[in-house]
């Protein structure tokens, strides 16, 4: 390790989690809701630099149209509250998603302006204006400032959590290197890292490793299994991270929802949000 955002802390050593009411490990549920300019590329079925990519914009824009309502009807069904890692373009593109994810109690944390556009490479100047205006635009859509954030495509400049904690942030989710929260060190203010995934994460599963809907489906148990065991002595977190234009087309969807059926008919398990994880371990076990 050779940065200074974080000590080095086996799990072996650290005193143990207990999260509310005994439960073993904290499920949350993370839609990427995004918005993708046209005439930039993207995320794409396979490598492409077409301006205008018809194929891969048409492929990405089944999530808000279909997608992301399948995705609520399957969180409903199973007691299950979205947090929403959410490109604050979202809001004036498809503000009907904002309005029923409100309804449900979803959580909305920030992840940029769009995920065509990321953080590297930009100034201190230029990504301060992106990061305060995405926190800005959810803050007056959704009536509450977003306490969370994942980068687009996770990526981060060197100063990315400084400026997060600065503006508010309080949990960061682009480190995905443990299965608890950990204080992360700021210049100024306080910033935790939550548990999000880039193993149960329906990018990197079907695009990078051609996994079907079924491997998914058993990765997900198997993942929530391990993670049960091991919460009987120290709470878990458990994230699943979904694109609905990836995990909600229906031939995938069909074993996404067995998986959620799955981990909801277990005992001793926190269905929760971000926000939720995070507060938890700030009032019982930050100690920074």
């Amino acid at each position: 390790m050779d940065h200074n955002r974080y000590d080095y802390s086996p799990i072996i050593k650290r005193e143990p989690i207990k999260w509310p009411n005994g439960e073993r490990v904290a499920v949350w549920v993370i839609p990427n809701i995004e918005h993708y300019e046209f005439e930039i590329p993207s995320t794409s079925m396979y490598p492409s630099n077409l301006v205008p990519d018809i194929l891969d914009y048409g492929w990405r824009d089944y999530a808000p149209r279909v997608g992301v309502w399948r995705l609520m009807e399957a969180l409903d069904k199973y007691g299950m509250r979205g947090s929403v890692t959410l490109n604050s373009s979202v809001c004036e593109h498809y503000p009907i998603i904002i309005e029923e994810g409100k309804k449900r109690n979803w959580e909305f944390l920030g992840h940029g302006i769009t995920n065509s556009r990321l953080l590297n490479g930009l100034s201190e100047e230029e990504e301060r204006k992106v990061i305060r205006e995405t926190i800005q635009t959810i803050t007056k859509t959704v009536g509450k400032a977003p306490e969370g954030w994942l980068g687009p495509a996770l990526a981060e400049t060197f100063i990315t959590p400084d400026l997060l904690a600065e503006e508010g942030i309080r949990y960061l989710c682009d480190w995905c290197n443990d299965d608890q929260p950990y204080p992360m060190k700021v210049k100024k203010g306080k910033l935790i890292s939550v548990p999000y995934s880039v193993e149960i994460n329906d990018i990197p599963f079907f695009l990078g490793k051609g996994n079907s809907g079924a491997d998914f489906m058993q990765a997900i148990k198997d993942q929530f299994d391990v993670l049960y065991e091991e919460g009987k002595t120290s709470g878990r977190v458990m994230a699943i991270a979904v694109h609905p234009f990836i995990v909600n087309v229906p031939f995938r969807h069909k074993y996404f929802v067995q998986a959620l059926e799955y981990i909801a008919r277990q005992k001793d398990v926190w269905l929760t949000t971000g926000s939720e994880i995070a507060n938890w371990y700030y009032d019982h076990y930050y100690n920074e």
